[in-house]
């Protein structure tokens, strides 16, 4: 009697022993992947808020009526790109203290660069027009540089 009282505790020992190595393999298997998945998207995070300003940016220029109505200039000691509509109202979009900035006047209206509204947390901005080809450069608030670069097509052109 006694040989089978200590098989069967031997038998419920082992099952116990068993189970716990079973839930420490899936606690870890789940913990690695909630690190994994952690890490993932903390990554899509950082692209994503890297990529917004310039995509803010590429809708504001294809939102231009063409390359006639966009240009760069000085607003205000900033670099701006200028967005003129077919009333003749001009929209700037800058960067100013640590800001992108976008500002809406009719084209006699002299206003500063910090009358504009705030889009967004940014580290830098910056615009050059050379032949139809904008460059913009963006940084972030942690300091990564983002580049685009857009083909502006003329009015009258084929794809606009």
């Amino acid at each position: 009697m006694k040989k089978r009282v200590t098989e069967y505790h031997f038998a419920s020992l082992a099952a116990l022993l068993l189970f716990g190595v079973f839930a420490v393999c899936v606690a870890v298997v789940l913990l690695i992947g909630v690190d994994a998945y952690r890490r993932l998207v903390t990554r899509d995070e950082a692209v994503h808020d890297r990529s917004i300003s310039m995509q803010y940016v590429a809708m504001r220029v294809r939102q231009a009526e063409g390359s006639d109505s966009i240009r760069t200039e000085d607003f205000g000691g900033v670099n701006a790109l200028a967005l003129t509509d077919s009333a003749g109202c001009i929209t700037r979009v800058y960067y100013y203290e640590g800001y992108i900035m976008e500002l809406y006047t009719d084209a006699d209206n002299v206003l500063p660069p910090a009358a504009g509204e705030q889009v967004m947390e940014a580290g830098g901005l910056d615009f050059s027009l050379n032949d139809g080809l904008l460059t913009v450069t963006a940084i972030d608030p942690e300091g990564e540089q983002c580049i685009l670069r857009l083909f502006l097509h003329s009015r009258g052109e084929a794809g606009t």
